[in-house]
């Protein structure tokens, strides 16, 4: 039901493209553009290719970041985000987290979920490029980047259970609780970076989990 819901909601969302031609991805544009494309072949041969385009900007009607889909390189249509258009055989699904994209993936009618394909010019395309050329280096980034989310959290998270513990029905209720690190302004900016630049990494490879929510 409340899958049906989200749905609903998103389908809403949805606006008619003009028909406008995709344009191609430039470098310069990379902090601030991400592109996606879902070949889907039929059962004649031919091949129908979506492309999702997401510019990080906001909208400035409706004060959203919006995702435009092109039909094989035509604008077809546009939503805010999150999106749902629904294609052929399934819905392509598009979030957003404060760190870049959170999920663009295509989901069948039967519930399978794929991934859509970045383009190679693209930083989500370029980091899947030392993935599948470079594993080990790939595992080593993914590992680091789990690890400064982890310690940045962790330790900014005993930072504060001190404060509020202080608060009088907190402290009455579990007492007052004595954080064994204090950091000083600098370091906690600096871990604060650390955490970031963590998820960012994660979000260039449509990485998301609790543990990126509590990075915000």
């Amino acid at each position: 039901m409340i899958e049906d819901w989200r749905q609903r909601r998103a389908a809403k969302r949805i606006q008619g493209g003009d028909g406008r031609t995709l344009k191609p991805l430039r470098w310069w544009q990379l902090p601030f553009r991400a592109l996606f494309y879902l070949p889907l072949p039929h059962w004649d041969g031919r091949q129908t290719v979506y492309a999702v385009d997401l510019p990080y900007r906001v909208d400035t009607g409706s004060g959203k970041v919006r995702a435009h889909l092109y039909l094989d390189g035509r604008h077809h249509a546009e939503s805010k985000l999150p999106a749902a258009f629904p294609v052929e055989g399934g819905t392509i699904e598009v979030a957003i987290s404060a760190f870049g994209i959170k999920r663009c993936h295509y989901v069948t009618t039967d519930g399978a979920e794929h991934q859509l394909i970045p383009d190679p010019k693209s930083a989500e395309g370029r980091r899947a490029r030392v993935e599948r050329d470079h594993p080990a280096l790939s595992r080593s980034v993914g590992f680091l980047s789990v690890l400064m989310l982890l310690i940045g959290v962790g330790l900014n998270l005993l930072q504060l259970a001190e404060p509020v513990s202080r608060i009088p029905p907190i402290a009455e209720s579990i007492g007052r609780f004595e954080s064994p690190v204090h950091l000083s302004i600098w370091l906690n900016f600096a871990l604060a970076v650390g955490a970031i630049l963590g998820s960012t990494e994660r979000a260039l490879r449509l990485r998301y989990s609790l543990l990126d929510e509590a990075g915000k």
